[in-house]
């Protein structure tokens, strides 16, 4: 964890900051090159996130581990926890897992993952407190493109999703996905349904498409155009119930 000691009213989370094989991991033999591409992390999202955190005074939590190891954003029973093909892809080194391969890798990722989660919420009991979780996406998926320059993914609580949507789209420049390019039934809210729900928080994911981050000067713009929405009301005013 970042900035563990924040007095802010967040919590940004980033599942997919890091591209790293932990020494633990490399004999299984993770292909050099496919550690470079999007399969293996979210290019950009942690200094997005890292700005954020800096911004809101939040704690940042990632889990500093390529999701080709696990994927910390998906059910411990999901068929794409541990891929074997990604994005058309292989991934030959996760082949063949074992059983007990399987449990290590939950263990002492997965899990150590979102007991830290837990515990920094649990600490904020008392506090209203938003969850944030930062991600992105490239611009070609499959052979097709995608317009949107950033999405904002949601479930059945909208609180956060609404005010960034209506702020991010009265911006003519901006394409803006609700839902898209991911969705819930994509899998792909796990951590934050996890997390917020049974606690009554109000969250939401962002997706930014990757080429809007791909280096500092863009990572800061998005964070502060992020920020300036977040800090336009106090949390305890922005987020009333819409139960």
């Amino acid at each position: 964890m970042e900035n563990p000691d924040a007095a802010g009213q967040f919590v940004v989370v980033c599942d997919h900051a890091s591209n790293r094989i932990p020494d633990d991991y490399k004999r299984f033999g993770f292909d050099p090159e496919a550690l470079k591409t999007h399969i293996a992390w979210d290019r950009g999202a942690l200094g997005v996130a890292r700005h954020l955190m800096r911004s809101l005074d939040a704690p940042l939590i990632w889990p500093d581990v390529s999701r080709l190891v696990i994927d910390c954003n998906r059910p411990p029973d999901s068929a794409t926890l541990i891929v074997t093909e990604s994005e058309g892809r292989p991934v030959p080194a996760n082949h063949g897992l074992s059983d007990d391969e399987r449990c290590r890798r939950l263990a002492y990722i997965h899990a150590a993952y979102h007991d830290a989660i837990d515990a920094c919420l649990n600490e904020r009991a008392d506090q209203e407190i938003t969850i944030v979780a930062i991600h992105s996406f490239t611009p070609i998926y499959l052979g097709k493109s995608r317009p949107w320059q950033i999405g904002i993914v949601f479930a059945d609580d909208r609180r956060v999703a609404d005010r960034l949507l209506q702020g991010l789209k009265g911006d003519s420049n901006l394409t803006v996905g609700a839902n898209e390019p991911y969705s819930p039934a994509d899998e792909v809210y796990y951590t934050v349904a996890r997390h917020a729900r049974p606690r009554g928080l109000p969250a939401a994911m962002i997706e930014i498409r990757n080429d809007e981050i791909g280096d500092e000067a863009g990572e800061q713009r998005w964070a502060d155009r992020l920020t300036s929405l977040f800090a336009k009301a106090p949390a305890s005013v922005r987020f009333e119930s819409c139960m």
